[in-house]
């Protein structure tokens, strides 16, 4: 059967919406509350959605709101030579982030190479207590031993496939 280039919708915006929604009471309930958490998105597609948890989490808990920061991790890959490096996305981590609880964010979890460039990303921020990764989407495939600890929906994908997540739904191509 030929693959068709029509991207189709497996998640509305109202489903997006409730699925971050739930998450972030898994991240209330999974930290006892959100002291010492610290939320980072990865740049591009996981700012948004740490940006919509922070938003989430502000109004389950007003009295502990939640530093928010972006993490731009082009120079930490260990794929440079096979992909384009495209510097200029914004690395912001506004407090420090030893013996915090960090929960990484991203849209759509693949092979797992951004979350380890990730991971080594966030050393240069102080060592925390903890890394949780919350994303909207994981589609399998994964190529080194990271599993996610908050997630949206599973979505099995073919790796032909390409999944695009956004605040305004999840579609595949």
């Amino acid at each position: 059967m030929p693959h068709s280039e029509q991207a189709r919708t497996v998640l509305s915006a109202d489903d997006v919406r409730r699925a971050l929604t739930r998450i972030a009471h898994e991240v209330v309930e999974r930290n006892h509350g959100l002291d010492g958490v610290v939320i980072v998105g990865l740049q591009r597609g996981g700012v948004w959605v740490a940006e919509t948890l922070a938003s989430i989490l502000a109004g389950i808990d007003p009295a502990h709101p939640v530093p928010v920061g972006s993490l731009d991790v082009s120079f930490h890959r260990d794929d440079v030579g096979l992909r384009p490096i495209v510097p200029g996305s914004v690395t912001d981590i506004p407090v420090e982030l030893a013996g915090r609880t960090v929960i990484l964010c991203d849209d759509v979890l693949y092979t797992g190479r951004t979350v380890r460039a990730a991971l080594e990303a966030l050393n240069e921020y102080g060592r925390p207590r903890a890394v949780q990764l919350a994303v909207v989407v994981d589609r399998g495939h994964r190529e080194l031993p990271i599993r996610p600890d908050f997630v949206g929906k599973n979505l099995p994908t073919s790796s032909s496939e390409q999944v695009a997540a956004t605040a305004a739904g999840v579609t595949i191509r």
